[in-house]
């Protein structure tokens, strides 16, 4: 990008004055060019982040620099950045620093060239300038007193009126000075001298080696505090003779990490709190200020990286507004500090973003970048709290002091009150001394400029209770202490300090506060606008209301942005009259508004005269085929072009319109076949009495409107076949069947009639009905029409059973039931009987419905026994006849065998028994089981149990679990013992498992113990025989225990048990014999044992032998006997020898089931 520079004649340059050379310094973005009259202009870069891309180009020329001769050369050099001028005669090295500026007690001095000041009195507001006669290098100023020290003398000036008087001078070469009231403080190694004005030293404030040398010195109020340079600061009071220390020296380093210099050291006025700003190690500034609590002896920070104070210092921060102040002040470094003269709570600095890299130092030039001036409110109580913030002034350069209720800048010769954006300019030295004595000088343009705070606007003459009421209300509004905010200005009546305080509600974003505020003030419209805007979900759009009312647009603006209500925001720019910054928020971020925003425009533009740019914004919004004739009216001509031009329908129609009211009638049917209007052409065209063409083009387009407008034309001329043609083309039956009625036209009427809606087909039908012909279209039409009683009616009256059938399909519950009842008798009579059923439930005639059924053997399907179910919440029928209904159903089901619905309804009647019985006849298993665990009732665990006992639950683990778990639940513990009995004898018929069989026959007593049968006496019995039964099997288990260790007396206890008389079936005779036969065979007594088997031949002759006696033992009998052995019976009850391939395994499955059961 290209850039021509070029001299103002409004920063001292003359007319004509030519460039005679020019040099540039890249480490200061800086253009020097020497001129032809001894002036040096020098253009600073612009790049600031406030400013867009375009403006990284942008140079500010700054205010020369003037010495005697032509410049013929410059060039920059060395490690500090110092540019040497060839003259004709001389050759100059200027170097750059800072222009030394002091505010105190409402009196500024700043510097304007190496060896000039100028003075301010705002007390008083006189002005004054005064030159030195050597090259300023600092500046302090009191009420009363100037001091002036260039590092190795001190001029001492008494201020007086509008007059300077100097009051001493004396050598010095402290790098830093201060003054209170009659004293001078000034720097030496180890201590801090303490001298009259005439330089007498009167008193030495003595630092110790450890402490340092001092370097920094500031005073507020009447305290002083003192830096040095190993880090320690320290506080003396003042207000005394002699300077007494109000605090320990303290060494900053040792309580934060990091500390390198100290930049700044500054106390508040009661000498409470003291500032530090600091270097770190590597130079580099800190972005943390260090906060010393005199009286807590503790050290708190707030880091301007973060934006926030650590945890350990508080900060009152509404919740919703919080965040983006803390944005606000993130990514900051500080570069100044000051605090009230007055105010000991008010602290105030100015903030750098770290992003620039000029920013590693502290930057020479502070107006090029974006500074953003902070105040926070400091306690003991509160920590800091934010007061405000904002960026500083255009044209402002640097924040000399605050001292409430103002703000105090230094700015450049007439910038002062300006909004000019210049940066300041460097202070070359040496130059020429000018031949004007040294001393007081005529005074020229301002060069401190102040701003009133936030909360003083409009109130900066205010009297102290008035200032005092202030800022404690705004403190207190801070805390959030509402009760104290308004005790602090209950007595003050002027509604300049209620609007500003309504403003710092604004800031604050107290609502209810600014309630109290607006009702003072008496501002009717902002109160209602603010109740009105609580419909607003965000707290920054209600804010942004109030700020609005109160005329602070650019709050209003910037808080709709951050809420994102950019529709408010719209809103906000069309009231304001920034009608291009609302189209263009509407375009990028509220585009549902967009249409209404480019209308609101047009109408601003056409107001405003515009009317080119007001036809571009119509057609934007999509308003310009009513909007641009209304503003084009009175210029036809032009009207006509854009017409043609655009090529709308609308507005050939519009121009048509127009054209047929000028009577030029051939213009308009063109324009309106341009815009396709076939109404207005037939209209038109009939008009005309071209009715022929009127016809055709209605035909063609099909143009309901155009057909019926030329129907009416037909009908008027009695051309009635033509009139019902296009009256039917339209769709206006009503007036064709009008018409055909009048005129006979019977054939038509039918049709159409069909066509149209039932309100026609009643009419049609009626007229069919009373001529007496045609009675099946009457029939039809009623029937159509809904009108089914009408059309029953008239088919029962005239035969037409085809007719009856079509008509009783459509028919419902709804129809009116002596029809039905009526239909249902006519087919019953043409043995329809599904259809009768039909009609006799539509009928809620159910009863017969189901009779019908049963006589004619109809079944009863899912879906018909739904349609005869009625709702619980029904009022055709009370409870007791709904479940009579319902088992009747149920009934006819279980006569026709389906039992799944059959339960269905039993269970809807609520008759649980009858549904199990039904569901039992079903054997739906699954079914069953589900019923009974969701019925919970004892009767039906105890059928569900006896309907699985029927089952070979011996196969399936989950039958024996359920008939047991159902028993139990049942209660029926007799019941249950049957059980236990009937699986302890599968365990000794099927597996010869006495072990298991024995364990069943426990469990079965003790349930028939627990069990509560009506006959004691049998129960007792039963008990007994159990008992019995036990014993027995128990001393069978027992002689076949011991056998393995004295199989001797297993056979005497086998012998034994074989004497009892009941043995069987509590063990059965062939395992014990078998036992013996067993035990004699492996002990090769073949003589006893072929007795044994006799014996029990004997005593079961119909037995198979091998069923009891291993095929091994037969064999080995046989032979040792030479007799044949083993009958050709099998076993009772038909059952298989246990040693075949598969017992085992069964035994083993039954096993596991029986124990599982058993468990649960």
């Amino acid at each position: 990008m290209t850039t021509t520079l070029s001299l103002d004649e409004g920063l001292g340059f003359e007319k004509g004055e030519t460039l005679n050379c020019v040099s540039y310094c890249a480490a200061k973005d800086i253009i020097a060019a020497g001129t032809g009259r001894g002036r040096i202009a020098m253009w600073q870069r612009v790049s600031s982040l406030s400013l867009g891309e375009e403006a990284q180009g942008q140079w500010k020329l700054q205010t020369p620099t003037e010495f005697e001769g032509n410049i013929t050369q410059l060039q920059w050099g060395s490690s500090l950045n110092l540019l040497a001028a060839n003259g004709v005669s001389t050759v100059l090295i200027l170097c750059e620093h800072v222009m030394s500026a002091h505010f105190s007690q409402q009196v500024a001095a700043v510097q304007l060239t190496p060896s000039q000041l100028s003075l301010h009195n705002f007390g008083s507001g006189s002005q004054l300038s005064l030159r030195c006669d050597s090259h300023v290098k600092g500046v302090c100023v009191t009420k009363d007193t100037v001091a002036v020290w260039n590092g190795k003398q001190v001029t001492v000036y008494e201020l007086s009126g509008t007059a300077l008087r100097s009051a001493g001078s004396f050598p010095c070469e402290s790098q830093a000075l201060a003054m209170y009231e009659e004293n001078i403080y000034t720097v030496e190694p180890n201590r801090v001298q303490v001298r009259t004005l005439q330089g007498t030293v009167k008193q030495l404030l003595v630092f110790s080696e450890v402490e340092g040398n001092p370097v920094l010195l500031s005073v507020c109020g009447s305290f002083l505090a003192v830096g040095t340079d190993t880090a320690h600061f320290k506080l003396f009071d003042l207000s005394r003779r002699e300077a007494k220390p109000h605090c320990s020296a303290k060494n900053l380093s040792e309580v934060a990490s990091n500390v390198g210099a100290l930049l700044s050291v500054k106390c508040n006025a009661n000498g409470s709190q003291v500032s530090i700003l600091v270097a770190q190690v590597s130079g580099r500034p800190d972005h943390k200020v260090y906060f010393y609590d005199v009286e807590m002896d503790t050290v708190s920070h707030f880091d301007f990286f973060t934006g926030r104070p650590p945890s350990g210092v508080s900060q009152a921060e509404d919740p919703e507004s919080g965040p983006s102040q803390n944005a606000e002040l993130r990514g900051r470094c500080p570069i100044s500090q000051f605090w009230d003269e007055s105010e000991p709570r008010l602290f105030a600095c100015e903030t750098v973003r770290t992003a620039d890299p000029r920013r590693s130092s502290l930057p020479d030039g502070l107006g090029e970048v974006e500074v953003l001036v902070v105040s926070f409110f400091c306690t003991q109580e509160h920590g800091l709290l934010l007061q405000d913030s904002y960026l500083k002034p255009a044209g402002m350069q640097a924040l000399l002091a605050l001292d409430v209720p103002f703000y105090y800048f230094s700015c450049k010769p007439g910038e002062g009150e300006a909004d000019s954006e210049e940066p300041p300019g460097p202070a070359p030295a040496p130059a020429p001394q000018s031949s004007a004595p040294p001393g007081p000088q005529a005074s020229g343009p301002p060069m401190v400029s102040r701003r009133a705070f936030r909360d003083f606007v409009g109130l900066e003459e205010c009297d102290k209770p008035t200032r005092d009421a202030m800022l404690n209300f705004s403190f207190y509004l801070t805390i959030g202490d509402m009760d104290e905010a308004f005790k602090s200005i209950k007595l003050i009546k002027s509604e300049a300090v209620w609007e500003n305080m309504a403003r710092m509600c604004v800031k604050s974003r107290r609502l209810d506060v600014a309630r109290v505020c607006l009702g003072n003030m008496g501002h009717a419209r902002g109160a209602r606008a603010l109740r009105e805007a609580e419909v607003e979900p965000e707290l920054e759009a209600r804010v942004a209301v109030l700020a609005t009312q109160l005329g602070m647009l650019e709050d209003a603006e910037r808080l709709y942005k951050s809420c994102r209500r950019y529709d408010l925001l719209n809103k906000l720019y069309q009231a304001s009259g920034q009608w291009q910054r609302a189209v263009e928020t509407a375009e990028t971020h509220d585009r549902v508004h967009l249409r209404t925003t480019y209308y609101g425009y047009a109408k601003h533009l056409e107001a405003t005269g515009d009317r080119n740019m007001a036809l571009v914004y119509y057609e934007k919004s999509d308003t310009y085929r009513f909007e641009v004739p209304r503003m084009l009216l009175e210029d036809v001509l032009s009207l006509e072009i854009y017409v043609n031009k655009m090529k709308d329908k609308s507005l050939y129609k519009w121009w048509a319109q127009y054209l047929e009211s000028q009577s030029d009638m051939e213009s308009a049917l063109r324009y309106y076949e341009y815009a396709q209007d076939f109404l207005s052409l037939v209209r038109v065209h009939c008009y005309l009495g071209n009715i022929q063409k009127a016809a055709e083009i209605a035909n063609e387009t099909g143009n309901r409107a155009a057909s019926y407008h030329l129907a009416r034309q037909y009908e008027s001329q009695e051309e009635i076949k033509q009139s019902v043609h296009f009256y039917t083309r339209a769709q206006a039956y009503n007036n064709a069947i009008r018409l055909c009625k009048e005129n006979g036209l019977d054939d038509q009427l039918m049709n159409l009639a069909l066509l149209s809606n039932p309100e026609d087909m009643m009419e049609a039908a009626c007229y069919y009905e009373e001529k007496g012909t045609h009675m099946d279209r009457a029939v039809m039409l009623y029937h159509k029409a809904g009108h089914f009683s009408k059309a029953l009616e008239l088919a029962f009256s005239t035969q037409q059973f085809a007719a009856l059938q079509l008509i009783a399909e459509d028919l419902d519950e709804s129809s009116d039931p002596a029809l039905l009842a009526r239909c249902s008798d006519f087919f019953i009579k043409h043995s329809q009987y599904q259809k009768a059923v039909e009609m006799l439930v539509a009928a809620k005639k159910y009863h017969e419905a189901l009779q019908l059924c049963l006589d004619q053997s109809l079944t009863i399907t899912e879906e018909l026994a739904e349609s005869m179910t009625v709702s619980r919440d029904s009022k055709d029928l009370p409870e007791d006849a709904r479940k009579e209904l319902l088992e009747k159903i149920a009934d006819c089901c279980m006569r026709q065998g389906n039992y799944h619905l059959a339960t269905k309804k039993y269970t809807q009647a609520g008759s649980k028994l009858k549904a199990m019985r039904a569901l039992l006849k079903s054997g739906d298993t699954e079914k069953i089981v589900f019923f009974a665990g969701v019925s919970r009732q004892k009767e039906i665990y105890i059928m569900a149990a006896n309907y699985l006992q029927s089952l070979d639950w011996r196969k399936d683990p989950e039958i024996m679990k359920n008939i047991i778990g159902f028993y139990t639940k049942g209660r029926a513990l007799d019941l249950l013992a049957g059980f236990y009995e009937a699986c302890a004898q599968v365990e000794i018929d099927d597996y010869q498992n006495y072990e298991k069989a024995l364990g069943a026959l426990t469990e079965a007593y003790k349930c028939l113990a627990k069990a509560k049968m009506r006959s004691a006496e049998e129960q007792e019995g039963r008990l007994a025989e159990l008992q019995h039964r036990i014993t027995l099997v128990k001393r069978f288990v027992q002689a076949r225990r011991v056998y393995e260790e004295d199989p001797g007396e297993a056979v005497r206890l086998c012998d034994t048990l074989l004497e009892e008389a009941d043995l069987d079936p509590a063990v059965r005779i062939g395992d014990a014999y078998g036992f013996l036969v067993e035990h004699h065979c492996q002990q090769g007594s073949y003589q006893v044992a072929h007795r044994k088997l006799e014996e029990m031949l004997k005593r079961l002759p119909s037995v198979n032998v091998s069923y009891y006696v291993s095929q091994r033992s037969l064999e080995a009998l046989q032979l040792a006997m030479g007799v044949a052995l083993g009958g050709t019976r099998g076993p009772p009850g038909g059952r298989s020898d246990r040693r075949d391939s598969g017992g085992e395994e069964d035994e083993v499955e039954e096993d596991e089931a029986l124990e599982a059961h058993q468990g649960d």
